[in-house]
């Protein structure tokens, strides 16, 4: 079977579809700028903002104002629809539906935390979940097959695609629609501001005067089906998914190690489950943010496996910003926007060389493009790669049934992470952190797998640590957006624990969190059966956390629902 894309849908600062992001790109016209939507104090810091508000999206989408919705699931949607309509797809019941987010309802949460505490606008609660975006979305389209949210920080959009195209391979669905959707909030733009890796000018990818990133919004989701399928009904295809991987760096929770070893066998193994060598890749879409951290250590990884002989490379956040959760969905949207015209686009803003980086595309360039390679990393290490191409590749996956061996355990006392975790350590952790990191190490104790051997980790997530997103709203909040604490953000990713877990396991495998509601466990495995069935891995390390929050948790109950502490690892292994 080849995986074909037969639809794509593209909202970002550059363009509100396919035509006008193309014609960004060609007249090489960034859509970052000063901020006009965004309600922030900082507005020194450019951002790339969808050039619509959310009264405008509600108009153009044709959703009542009355209806809660964040402005997450509104970008998405919008995104989806025209993905959906090039496709020519009005019944999705056999399909899936993937959408990564990180922020989720984040827009609405910080705008109505103080009604909340006097039980105003409470019908916005429910929209604070990362898969409640995905759900709304779904709500104004059709009922999907099955309903997925990858919470991965900046690589979620690309590790929807991975899901997608496994689900296809496996024969669960007939098409999938996958991508990812991420609106601006004060809230993440305090948190990376926070970081001190945001660039008050224009971001410069690659550039040896590069001082960081600027941040942007947007959304962008691709049909996948079969090759087969889709000639059937007449369909055209756009281009092919040839090869996909995610690797963990295990190194940090923000940071890239110097080799980029997550980014380096991210690539690699995308490269060989397309069946090409380095040399056959026409053009990289490289992650390149514009921090000193990430452009050195993404080009050591690059120049490790492609040698002296470079493809074209760019990023091309300097014309969007870092859309962050949506940046993979977006950055493949466009390396088959620019394989269909035949262009490389430039890395906007380059001036001068690091000898320590690669030297990106100065000029868009106009050529065929048969093979491209795109790349997104997230916090955490959790780094993904694409291959996409003009040809496909032939998946001939041999289907087969397994019986698990499963080990279980449950952590629920604090203190019993005495033994297992140094005290130093320890402090560094959350309480839920700390429960899980236990959980983990009783789990593989007793299932006998050495911690390299351990093949994918999958964890589950309803609010991730929803103590620490709350502790930096309410400083930000409070504070006036000023001298805010940098840790309860980097802690407050939905994929902190699944990322610290492989870094004290020194894990460089699979790395995967869902954020599904009181489905996030159920997605977790059901990503984890699929790549057992396409014996794409034999075991695997199953986490499930939640933990909560006396403030949040009060809102939910006054909507009738309930937040809960969890923390539980399996260890599953083929019989």
């Amino acid at each position: 079977m080849k995986i074909a894309i037969t639809g794509i849908g593209i909202i970002s600062a550059i363009g509100n579809d396919q035509r006008q992001t193309v014609d960004a790109l060609l007249h090489e016209q960034t859509g970052v700028w000063t901020m006009h939507y965004l309600h922030s104090n900082h507005t020194e810091l450019p951002v790339g903002e969808v050039k619509m508000s959310n009264d405008e999206l509600l108009q153009k989408l044709n959703i009542s104002s009355l209806e809660a919705i964040s402005r997450t699931a509104l970008l998405g949607l919008h995104a989806s629809r025209e993905a959906l309509q090039q496709a020519k797809i009005t019944d999705v019941s056999e399909m899936a539906f993937i959408s990564g987010t990180t922020v989720g309802g984040m827009d609405t949460t910080e705008r109505f935390w103080s009604d909340w505490q006097k039980n105003k606008n409470l019908n916005y609660v429910s929209q604070h979940e990362a898969g409640a975006t995905t759900q709304t979305i779904a709500q104004h389209i059709g009922s999907f097959a099955y309903l997925m949210t990858p919470s991965t920080a900046c690589s979620s959009a690309l590790n929807a695609m991975i899901m997608g195209a496994n689900l296809l391979r496996a024969g669960k669905v007939k098409k999938a629609l996958v991508g990812g959707t991420e609106s601006l909030t004060c809230f993440h733009l305090n948190g990376f501001h926070s970081l001190m890796i945001l660039d008050k000018d224009l971001c410069r990818p690659f550039d040896k005067d590069r001082a960081g990133l600027n941040l942007g919004e947007g959304a962008a989701y691709v049909v996948l089906e079969s090759e087969q399928e889709a000639l059937a009904r007449g369909a055209t295809i756009l281009g092919y998914v040839a090869g996909y991987a995610n690797a963990c760096d295990a190194f940090h929770q923000t940071a890239s190690s110097e080799e980029g070893e997550g980014a380096f066998l991210a690539m690699q193994q995308a490269l060989q489950m397309a069946k090409i060598e380095p040399q056959a890749v026409d053009y990289i879409n490289a992650h390149g943010t514009g921090t000193a951290n990430n452009d050195a250590s993404e080009s050591r990884a690059i120049k490790r496996l492609f040698g002296e002989q470079l493809p074209a490379i760019s990023s091309t956040k300097a014309f969007t910003g870092h859309t962050t959760s949506a940046s993979g969905a977006i950055e493949t949207a466009i390396c088959l926007l620019c394989m269909q015209k035949g262009f490389v686009p430039v890395n906007l803003h380059y001036q001068q060389g690091d000898e320590n980086v690669i030297k990106p595309v100065q000029k868009t360039q106009f050529r065929p493009l048969q093979t491209v390679l795109c790349n997104s990393f997230g916090f955490g290490g959790n780094d993904s790669a694409l291959v996409l191409s003009q040809k496909g590749v032939d998946f001939a996956d041999k289907i087969t049934d397994v019986t698990l061996q499963e080990y279980v355990c449950v952590v629920e006392d604090l203190d019993d992470y005495k033994g297992y975790i140094p005290p130093m350590v320890a402090r560094r952790m959350t309480p839920q952190t700390r429960k899980m990191m236990v959980a983990m190490k009783k789990v593989v104790q007793e299932s006998g797998i050495e911690p390299a051997k351990i093949e994918a980790i999958f964890c589950a997530t309803r609010l991730g640590n929803i103590e620490q997103t709350v502790a930096f709203l309410e400083a930000m909040l409070n504070e006036n957006e000023q001298n805010l604490p940098p840790t309860p953000f980097m802690n407050s990713t939905h994929n902190t624990v699944a990322s610290q877990v492989a870094i004290e396991l020194k894990n460089h495998h699979y790395n995967i969190t869902y954020s599904d509601g009181e489905k996030s466990l159920q997605s977790a495995l059901l990503d984890m059966k699929t790549q057992l069935e396409l014996g794409l891995i034999q075991n695997a390390l199953v986490l499930e956390f939640d933990t909560c929050e006396p403030k949040f948790d009060g809102m939910l109950q006054k909507v009738g629902q309930n937040s809960q502490n969890i923390a539980k690892a399996y260890i599953y292994c083929k019989k």
